[in-house]
């Protein structure tokens, strides 16, 4: 015969399955934006004006498909918009820079932004899953207490350990996700700060360097949609 006992118990496991769930993937994005940042910032201030220096050089000289070839193969955010950049040159500059900035948003940032996103839900989510497992094991002992005259410890040790493990669960597992989360904000902070700057000395670049005729342009831009933020390959861009 079903008894509430049973229920309780059932919901306690469905508790302790989804607190699981839920700080595996507050990690996992964690470590997942952490991971794309790495792979498409510059490592320093240095290495990107390096990087600018060789491209407003090709810039000068209008050697367009040689600034595009240096930055195919490079994963990096900024290389792979100054080749989408190279491949869209034709359509204008003002097009060419709406298309680039967009991109940075929506691409780059957006997709680092959406999983941060999801870090925060998992703050939230986790204590009130430890309040819903204190709920629920305090109404199990309070049922056992109501339905008997005489109740053996032993009997409320489960309920009253449902109650106090979840609530323990939940608060170990928001309170380091919110120190990561705080770290992982910053170095997005560092690396649009500093991905901004490079966008914007490049752009001025490449103004000084289309033709009148090309910074005029009526040609369409490419509109392929963008891989993956994390495929590696450029963004739109043909190759």
């Amino acid at each position: 015969m079903f008894r509430v006992e049973t229920l309780y118990e059932v919901f306690g496991d469905l508790i302790y399955a989804c607190q699981a769930l839920v700080a595996l993937w507050g990690i996992y994005c964690v470590i997942m934006v952490w991971r794309r940042i790495a792979e498409k910032r510059f490592r320093t201030e240095e290495s990107q004006a390096e990087f600018l220096d060789e491209i407003e050089l090709h810039l000068a000289r209008r050697e367009f498909d040689e600034a595009g070839q240096t930055c195919g193969d490079d994963a990096r955010a900024l290389p792979q918009l100054v080749h989408l950049a190279m491949a869209n040159r034709q359509a204008g500059f003002e097009p060419v820079r709406r298309l680039v900035t967009i991109r940075f948003q929506r691409d780059v940032l957006g997709d680092l932004y959406r999983r941060l996103n999801w870090v925060s839900h998992c703050i939230k989510v986790a204590p009130m899953l430890g309040l819903f497992g204190t709920v629920i094991g305090m109404m199990g002992a309070f049922g056992k207490l109501a339905s008997l005259e005489q109740v053996s410890p032993d009997r409320l040790a489960a309920d009253i350990s449902l109650a106090l493990v979840t609530t323990a669960i939940g608060l170990a597992t928001a309170m380091p996700l919110m120190v990561a989360l705080t770290s992982v904000n910053l170095r997005l902070g560092d690396f649009q700060e500093l991905g901004e700057l490079g966008l914007a000395r490049f752009l001025q670049a490449l103004k000084v360097a289309l033709p009148q005729r090309e910074t005029g342009g009526n040609q369409p831009v490419q509109s392929r949609k963008a891989p993956a933020a994390d495929s590696g390959a450029p963004y739109g861009a043909a190759r």
